[in-house]
């Protein structure tokens, strides 16, 4: 893939914008969608004051922390199927943030007025999207902000804590993923209600981080028509991931273990998912020029036997190559 990126501000820092632009198929949104959706970020922050800051335009929502952390600053070469399955992506609308960064216990709390549709959004849609989160640093920040980048490349030298959680409302979503996802036929939309938490710690290269999303959907999640049947994903999520840094050369190792399961009322269409995961990274220039290796396992139903219908592995490469 390719993406251009373009930030900086207007006749005044307090004036930034930052705009990105994706050229893949699924940057484009190709994959469930025959309109092509180049931008993906076109977004304006203004900050009156220290504590506030607004954005008026498209970009990420405050979501589950793996999604709002850059797929450039990621720890293996693809974000886990709880993040696929739940996350709230980007959306256009009205954003506001509100922190005391240089505080001994800093807090953010994060707000966001949108479409509920996501990128290039149909105005005609008459529900708006509500999402809200706060988090909380007990023990201080990150150094260079590491709480939104996977793995403890600054070695913390004293341990650092991120806890936060947040709601979204998305009212008659027109997609299956509110957001993301495939269109519900006509002008059928669903309601959905998500709920997320999660949790970060580093010291001294060790990282841990551990995300919880749940799903409901206000109305049957399915959607029957003649060519087959549209549906909102609803159950829960669990994701959780730990790191070490090994030598001075920049190499980490990482694991992950992803669980996914769905509520009774789609089990006949869908059925309990699991992942496991373990990588290698050479890190030359932070995350932006880094060499990435990983084999992945995937189950369903519980069954984790090599031979079980279903069942896959993965095998992984991925070279990052930031400007």
């Amino acid at each position: 893939r390719m993406r251009l990126r373009f930030d900086g501000f207007l006749l005044t820092p307090k004036l930034q914008y930052k705009v990105q632009l994706g050229f893949s198929k699924a940057d484009l949104d190709l994959v469930e969608t025959t309109t092509a959706q180049p931008v993906r970020d076109a977004v304006i922050y203004y900050t009156p004051a220290t504590h506030w800051t607004f954005g008026l335009g498209q970009t990420k929502l405050p979501g589950n922390r793996q999604r709002v952390v850059s797929s450039g600053a990621l720890q293996l070469p693809d974000r886990s199927v709880v993040n696929a399955l739940f996350t709230l992506d980007r959306d256009m609308g009205f954003f506001a943030t509100w922190d005391n960064k240089n505080e001994q216990q800093p807090v953010l709390v994060k707000a966001a007025i949108t479409t509920g549709e996501g990128r290039g959004a149909n105005p005609s849609d008459d529900g708006l999207c509500y999402t809200g989160r706060v988090e909380w640093l007990p023990f201080g920040a990150f150094t260079n902000e590491g709480d939104y980048f996977e793995g403890d490349l600054e070695r913390e030298q004293k341990p650092k804590v991120s806890v936060a959680a947040g709601y979204s409302t998305n009212q008659h979503a027109r997609r299956a993923g509110g957001q993301l996802g495939e269109f519900f036929p006509g002008t059928e939309g669903r309601t959905l209600n998500e709920f997320i938490a999660d949790a970060l710690f580093k010291y001294k290269g060790t990282a841990f981080t551990s995300e919880f999303c749940q799903r409901d959907v206000d109305g049957d999640p399915r959607v029957v028509e003649e060519t087959g049947t549209v549906k909102a994903y609803e159950g829960w999520g669990l994701n959780t991931q730990i790191s070490r840094m090994v030598g001075k050369k920049g190499f980490e190792l990482v694991g992950r273990y992803t669980l996914v399961e769905p509520s009774d009322r789609i089990r006949d269409l869908e059925t309990r998912r699991e992942e496991a995961w373990f990588g290698c990274t050479r890190y030359i220039n932070q995350h932006r020029i880094k060499v990435q290796g990983a084999l992945s396992y995937a189950w369903r139903s519980g069954v984790a036997d090599f031979d079980h219908a279903g069942n896959k592995w993965g095998m992984w490469l991925q070279m990052e190559l930031g400007i």
